[in-house]
């Protein structure tokens, strides 16, 4: 019994979710503690929703971040509580407070994101204030002193918080590494699809899978590095588990580059090498790979030392013995796919090498540039010229703000007309319902009438079968520790518990249950319609039209890579911040143009027309990552290279790259401009043979023959490139500027 009691503690350790959990547990039972042994059950109502405000305020950080971030949310909390209860016995200066309070505190996300958070919860909390004054929840309370409660459940959240950073300083940062190597898992299984030797293979619909699961890889990429970062000292080198960590994020990083490396079309190889197992074989190393993957993740989510695996590693020695024995036959109609092949073992060797470091990380070896590019402000006039930055109608966040302002403002009339002490709820509903895209809206909509159904029936029924106040207290408690368990991954099962929790505490002893029901789930509706309506009727924001402007970002930083890419080509391999940062922005551009296409799937008919180009598009310029990122994965081999290259091809590759990198540079300005891109000169074609021809003279298993066949590879890839955003051109409406 005590090894599962020790096995449960442990797994339940591991999950970052329960210990956010339990803090909030922790708070909401100290309030609750403090209201019954004190005989004023009236204080906890106000004390509660300062707690929960502040626990949507936290945001991953170290205890000295965490402590800062705790001054500025009081700082935003305490202003917008007392402004709430000076204008309390005037409903439209409430009205008014709300609205500036919404506007200025969403453009007030664009300082990034832990004040993204911090903003997002002081427009709650100010709901919270102007709720506090109407609900009828026991005595009344003066509104200064609502004001002041609100406040102190805040501190008392914000201190427990701080504490807890400062005693686990590391958790946060192991959870966010597995989540990095569990989508990397993700990935190269999406990967070992392509490797499948089959006829008729969708080829397409699996890279667009591939280029969907590299946004979210990137997504854990930056959210490791952001935590990370928050707990590395400037001039500090890092030590103890710190350091173990970052060398599993800069090995994560290597694996990332190497799994998203392209070395040739692999449906081409089908034909080629329909009857051996060499794809099979690379199929079964990714996927063995990924599953090393899996089993690291698992041992950091759990704090335990990974156990080697070492299926992967005879996996790739048979695979260089089935390419050893192609080889040997020497068939003219092998040559160009087993030379792709063998970049594509010497890429799995070097993969398979970094997983064992990141099994073994003792005697880690940093690289030599450990900094992380910062993306925070470092002073109020670089957080003011971001905000500045998007005081305009063209800014999304800006569009975002003043829908949502105008939303709650609807939202506010309809509560007048329904009813002034409980039609709250419309208001809480519109607030939540209305996200930044329509998309989300749609979804989170959805989300929150289901979850709201269910709370209330579940509610009515808590509420008649448990009518003391201690109870309901209890079942209060239980369901916001739910809430901040499922907001992030369940939101139907979130938007249940917050049902429940938001009705025990404002209808504590009442049974009325049949009107509650019909009231509230009307409530729902309309604030959801406000919602809706606001974001199809004020500045709509549609992704479709930012298409064009995504893709023309994600080529631009695909140029910006390909330099960084021929600098190393000539200097050697080093993972210096100037690279890393290229390699990420282009990566980043890759996701963004992922994620607007996602938004867009999501919009009405008549804004997706051109889903099917933009789906084309992605796809074309993910394959262009691919083959840049195959390029960059054998930096090691490229000073060599360049080294035994003839001065002809030497200069041959380095033409080839500029006429490269401008040929992108061209088509991301035709779509920025949203002009048809102009037909190839031929230019890019001639460099491609040549290149082929310059690999067919050098040593099929040199350095020289795999650098100039990759750039032959990104060079043909820009025919492809044209003719998709051509299509999109062809099919899209005029786009919207970005802010």
């Amino acid at each position: 019994m005590d090894g599962i009691t020790a096995q449960w503690l442990q797994r339940l350790g591991a999950e970052i979710a329960w210990a956010y959990a339990l803090r909030v547990a922790l708070a909401l039972a100290g309030v609750m503690a403090l209201g019954w042994a004190t005989g004023r059950e009236e204080l906890m109502v106000p004390l509660l929703l300062g707690a929960l405000a502040s626990a949507l305020a936290e945001t991953d950080d170290s205890w000295r971040g965490r402590a800062k971030a705790l001054v500025a949310t009081l700082a935003c909390f305490g202003s917008v509580a007392l402004a709430i209860a000076w204008l309390a016995a005037h409903p439209i200066g409430v009205l008014a407070a709300l609205l500036a309070c919404s506007f200025v505190f969403t453009l007030l996300g664009a300082v990034g994101g832990r004040y993204r958070a911090i903003a997002a919860a002081t427009v709650i909390l100010a709901l919270y204030a102007a709720l506090s004054e109407q609900a009828e929840v026991g005595p009344q309370l003066p509104a200064p002193r609502v004001a002041a409660l609100l406040l102190a459940g805040a501190v008392w959240y914000g201190l427990l918080s701080v504490f807890w950073a400062a005693a686990a300083p590391l958790h946060p940062v192991r959870h966010a590494l597995a989540a990095l190597y569990l989508e990397l898992a993700q990935y190269l299984n999406h990967k070992a699809a392509l490797f499948e030797p089959v006829r008729s293979l969708d080829v397409p619909q699996r890279r667009l899978a591939l280029a969907q699961s590299n946004a979210r890889v990137v997504a854990a990429l930056n959210s490791c590095k952001d935590s990370l970062l928050a707990r590395m000292r400037p001039r500090h080198a890092p030590g103890g588990g710190l350091r173990s960590l970052l060398h599993r994020y800069f090995i994560a990083q290597d694996i990332h580059e190497r799994a998203s490396a392209s070395h040739y079309p692999y449906g081409e190889w089908t034909e080629a090498l329909f009857h051996s197992d060499v794809p099979y074989r690379c199929q079964r190393t990714l996927l063995l790979q990924a599953q090393a993957c899996e089993a690291l993740a698992e041992a950091l989510r759990r704090g335990r030392a990974p156990q080697p695996d070492e299926a992967h590693v005879q996996a790739l020695a048979d695979l260089h013995g089935a390419l050893a024995y192609l080889q040997r036959q020497d068939q003219a109609q092998w040559r160009r796919p087993l030379r792709s092949l063998g970049g594509v073992a010497r890429n799995l060797d070097r993969l398979g090498r970094q997983l064992g470091a990141a099994f073994r990380p003792d005697g880690a070896v940093l690289p030599q540039d450990i900094a992380l590019l910062d993306q925070a402000p470092h002073s109020l006039a670089e957080a003011w010229a971001r905000v500045r930055a998007q005081l305009q109608v063209r800014s999304a966040l800006f569009r975002h703000a003043v829908r949502l302002s105008l939303a709650l403002a609807a939202a506010w009339a309809a509560m007048q007309l329904a009813d002034p002490s409980h039609g709250y709820w419309i208001m809480l509903t519109t607030l939540i319902v209305c996200q930044p895209t329509y998309g989300a809206t749609v979804v989170r909509l959805a989300q929150r009438i289901g979850g709201t159904v269910l709370g209330l029936l579940l509610g009515w029924a808590l509420l008649r079968l448990f009518p003391q106040a201690y109870v309901q207290a209890l079942l209060a408690l239980g369901s916001g520790v739910l809430f901040f368990l499922t907001r992030t991954q369940r939101y139907v099962a979130a938007s249940v518990a917050v049902t429940v929790m938001v009705l025990m505490l404002f209808h504590q002893g009442d049974a009325e249950g049949d009107a509650l029901i019909v009231a509230r789930l009307l409530d729902t509706v309309v604030g959801a319609a406000i919602a809706a309506a606001a974001l199809l009727l004020v500045l709509p924001d549609w992704q479709g039209r930012r298409l064009g402007a995504a893709a023309a970002d994600a080529l631009q930083a695909c140029a910006r890579y390909l330099e960084q890419i021929m600098l190393q080509h000539a200097e050697g391999r080093e993972d210096d911040l100037d690279y890393r940062v290229a390699r990420r922005a282009a990566h980043n551009a890759d996701a963004a143009l992922s994620a607007t296409l996602g938004h867009m799937l999501r919009e009405p008919p008549w804004v997706r027309r051109h889903a099917e180009a933009g789906t084309e598009l992605l796809v074309q310029v993910h394959a262009l990552l691919g083959y840049l990122s195959a390029l960059a994965a054998h930096r090691e081999l490229q000073a060599g290279a360049a080294g035994a290259l003839a001065e002809a091809d030497r200069a041959l590759a380095e033409q080839a790259a500029a006429g490269l990198q401008a040929a992108i540079g061209e088509l991301a300005d035709s779509l920025r401009a949203h002009r048809r891109p102009a037909e190839g000169d031929g230019r890019l074609r001639g460099f491609a043979d040549a290149l082929d021809q310059a690999a067919a003279r050098a040593d099929e298993a040199a350095a020289p023959a795999l650098l100039l066949h990759q750039l032959a590879q990104a060079c043909r890839q820009m025919q492809p490139l044209r003719a998709a955003a051509a299509r999109l051109v062809e099919a899209a409406p005029a786009p919207q500027p970005r802010g």
